[in-house]
């Protein structure tokens, strides 16, 4: 029998959340409007990814997606494979305007807390005053639909602000976080020839203001597309340059409410960009109409958002997630922002502001769970009243953050780990009302997403790690690769292994209960006599250990056929690695996974190299140990510590 079937669930949906959820109404309406009866979650996914028209066609309907001309066909497929699929051909539709849908007096649009202020509430009223004027100054600057504008903003009111605005005219939008070093960012956005830039005098983080006055004029003078800067003053510095149009004017320009571009269901919505960390970035472009069906997909049906929740996800703007959180408003829901480190002044800052904020649903990357727990932090249920999810991705959550979760946190909230990532601004595997979660286990492969793990033969397994593959189309793949005329990008990063097939790049288990169990990059597997490893099992093991602060497994293989796995680990204040502390770590691996698991080397690094995203940089590490030059693989700009490096090369 397997081990997943033996596990006891760490949390059961109650009565109330199985009958009124809003997956258990969507399934009802499907019933009485379509005479579609499933008995099971694992019945309407299998219909939902085998019957891929009537499938999107009752979300369109279900969602009352306003569409300025009717639809001719819900999908039209080209001759061959995913790339070139036409979804709801010659409707016309905006995004802006499926959110302004929402505006209400009873509650506030967005909720703000930075490092700098406190809660301060924006009210649907003041948001569509400030959207309109932003939007009434984007067309004065003859910004037409089509036209990219871009931003390097923090995470504040004025980029929502300023991507409704550019969305409302049929513009593209393409924000960096302002912590990407200039290179990183004239990567980026010479790609895609801007028309407009959005940026701040500087930002604050971790108790530190930092100036960016020199950064913006240094990056305006490299995007010669450029016709206009919009200054947001956010440190209060004196710097006012005459070339620069300020925010405070555009807002009191007289405007006359706020008008929609009606746009094809595939014309872009945003620019999102790969890790660029050992390429050129992916200038991955995303539809209008996909996000918006998309969004309101995952939110409504996976996570269960309402009207009036309040939804918060920790991001910067250069992270698809705060792309991602944007939808939730797309579902009444108020959109909670932060801007600031996660962990500043203490750990329990983004845990006091979803108690502060009354967050219904509290999201972050796993590296924070994981940091929390390290952290000793622990909460008294009461605070927490409001709290109905907890959402984490980026990286695999361990089984034990779960169960942290369960034991300190709160007890009966509803645990989401989700992965899918920029290439479709949203997720393939998340989280499901109606069943239990499992510590370490993602809940279910989401609906519309036709998620298999593949065996070296490429096909379909389960209960077996395997590549993760997608193998029919969603509306919010990317419609392109911005420049990429030919489609060459597009095909070598997700069909070159498998013809017409998207393989996504994880390692990947479904379980007999329809779960997903993801054990890292698939480029960064480990080999041992021909068994595959995710590293994610090696990363649960070793970080568990009190003096292990972080690490990270690399397989190195020979001439000869055969490999190494080489582990570094980065240990507590003082600590050093001794033999017995090496003799700990390989008796864990081999006790809670298997003698395959024990590397041949272990050595101890001040710090493991992650991207501005927060994800362990496996792959560039490896290529580095063998041999390849660190300044042809890997652009510093695009690390969060490219000090780091120092130690493998």
């Amino acid at each position: 029998m397997s081990t997943e079937i033996q596990k006891l669930p760490l949390w059961k949906p109650g009565r109330n959340l199985m009958e009124q959820s809003n997956l258990k109404k969507y399934m009802d309406w499907l019933f009485v409007k379509k005479g579609l009866y499933f008995r099971s979650y694992k019945d309407l996914w299998e219909w939902s990814v085998t019957d891929l028209e009537d499938f999107w066609e009752s979300l369109w309907n279900y969602f009352h997606i306003k569409s300025h001309d009717l639809y001719l066909e819900v999908i039209q497929k080209p001759k061959t494979g995913i790339i070139g699929t036409k979804w709801f051909t010659r409707s016309k539709l905006n995004y802006t305007e499926h959110i302004f849908r929402n505006k209400t007096k009873d509650r506030p649009a967005i909720i703000f807390q930075s490092e700098q202020s406190g809660l301060t509430e924006i009210s649907w009223e003041t948001l569509e005053i400030q959207v309109s004027a932003v939007a009434a100054w984007l067309r004065q600057r003859d910004v037409k639909p089509g036209d990219r504008v871009a931003a390097v903003l923090p995470n504040i009111p004025q980029a929502v602000v300023a991507f409704l605005a550019t969305n409302a005219v049929g513009a593209v939008w393409s924000s960096c976080s302002p912590d990407f070093g200039k290179s990183a960012v004239t990567d980026r956005f010479l790609q895609i020839e801007p028309k407009v830039l959005f940026v701040t005098d500087g930002y604050v983080y971790n108790g530190k203001t930092h100036d960016s006055t020199t950064f913006i004029q240094d990056l305006s003078s490299a995007l010669p597309s450029l016709k206009d800067v919009v200054l947001i003053d956010n440190i209060n510095s004196e710097f006012k340059p005459d070339k620069f149009t300020s925010w405070e004017d555009i807002l009191h320009l007289p405007n006359h409410g706020l008008d929609f571009e009606f746009v094809p269901f595939d014309h872009p919505i945003w620019i999102l960009y790969s890790s660029g960390t050992t390429a050129k970035p992916k200038a991955i472009t995303h539809s209008v109409g996909g996000c918006l069906i998309e969004h309101m997909k995952a939110l409504v049906l996976h996570q269960n958002v309402k009207p009036g929740d309040r939804y918060f996800w920790y991001s910067t703007t250069g992270w698809m997630m705060w792309n991602y959180a944007l939808g939730s408003m797309l579902c009444g829901a108020t959109l909670v922002i932060y801007d600031g480190a996660p962990v500043f002044p203490s750990s329990q800052v983004l845990w006091s502001l979803a108690e502060k904020a009354k967050i219904t649903h509290f999201g972050s990357g796993a590296a924070f769970f994981i940091a929390s727990m390290k952290a000793g932090v622990s909460i008294t249920t009461e605070r927490l009243n409001h709290l109905e999810t907890i959402g984490s991705t980026g990286s695999p959550l361990p089984a034990e953050v779960f169960e942290w979760i369960y034991r300190h946190v709160k007890k009966d909230v509803w645990l989401i780990s989700l992965s899918g990532g920029t290439d479709i601004c949203s997720a393939f595997v998340g989280g499901c009302p109606i069943l239990p979660v499992y510590a370490g286990e993602i809940q279910c492969r989401m609906l519309g997403a036709k998620v298999e793990a593949f065996d070296e033969n490429g096909k379909p397994v389960l209960d077996e790690l395997g590549e993760m593959v997608i193998t029919q189309p969603m509306p919010s793949m990317p419609v392109y690769f911005w420049g990429d005329t030919d489609n060459e990008r597009y095909n070598s990063s997700y069909f070159e292994m498998y013809p017409d097939i998207w393989r996504h790049g994880d390692w990947i288990k479904i379980t007999p209960r329809q779960s997903v169990i993801i054990s890292g990059r698939s480029d960064a597997t480990l080999n041992r006599d021909g068994i595959r490893i995710g590293t994610a099992e090696i990363y649960s093991a070793v970080e568990r250990i009190q003096d292990v602060k972080d690490s990270l497994a690399v397989y190195l293989e020979k001439e000869n056929g055969s490999g190494t796995i080489s582990l570094f680990v980065v240990l507590a204040k003082d600590k050093l690695l001794t033999e017995e502390l090496k003799n700990q770590i390989k008796d864990s691996l081999r006790t809670q996974y298997s003698p395959r698991h024990v590397p041949d080397t272990i050595e101890q690094v001040n710090d493991i190299p992650y991207t501005i995203s927060g994800k362990k940089m496996e792959a560039p590490v490896k290529k580095i140990l063998m041999g390849q030059d660190p300044a042809k693989i890997i652009n510093p700009d695009t690390m969060r510590n490219p000090e780091s490096l120092r130690a493998f090369v």
